[in-house]
């Protein structure tokens, strides 16, 4: 994610809409539906133990970070909706990215990521 969302604020949205759009096509083409670890292990392990918990929830804070600086740098060049809070447009990312692991494990088509993905970026893209 870091290698992926970090870089030049020049290319800072072509570097999240590949982020985004590489997301739903990576799980689309996960045939065997295994997801993401760190999701599922939240998921399945967090309630009962205090630690996992606690990873976990730094590991999304860190995601989201990344998402932000990114969202930051493309909307500071004019890309990204000048008037929206940056931090809840890396949250709103976030949920969707999340969301998209999720639905894709449960076997949503290729088709449906990448149009939630599309419309995600929409929402967020300068008009």
């Amino acid at each position: 994610m870091r290698q992926a969302l970090e870089g030049p604020g020049a290319k800072a949205y072509r570097r999240l809409r590949a982020h985004v759009l590489g997301v739903a096509e990576g799980t689309a083409a996960d045939s065997e539906r295994r997801g993401c670890f760190l999701a599922k292990g939240t998921a399945e392990l967090a309630s009962n133990d205090p630690a996992v918990a606690s990873r976990a929830l730094r590991a999304f804070e860190e995601y989201e970070g990344l998402l932000l600086a990114c969202t930051g740098q493309a909307q500071r060049r004019g890309d990204i909706n000048l008037s929206a809070d940056p931090r809840q447009l890396a949250g709103l990312l976030l949920a969707v990215l999340r969301g998209i692991d999720a639905l894709g494990k449960a076997g949503k088509g290729a088709s449906s990521l990448k149009a939630m993905a599309e419309a995600a970026l929409k929402t967020i893209r300068r008009p």
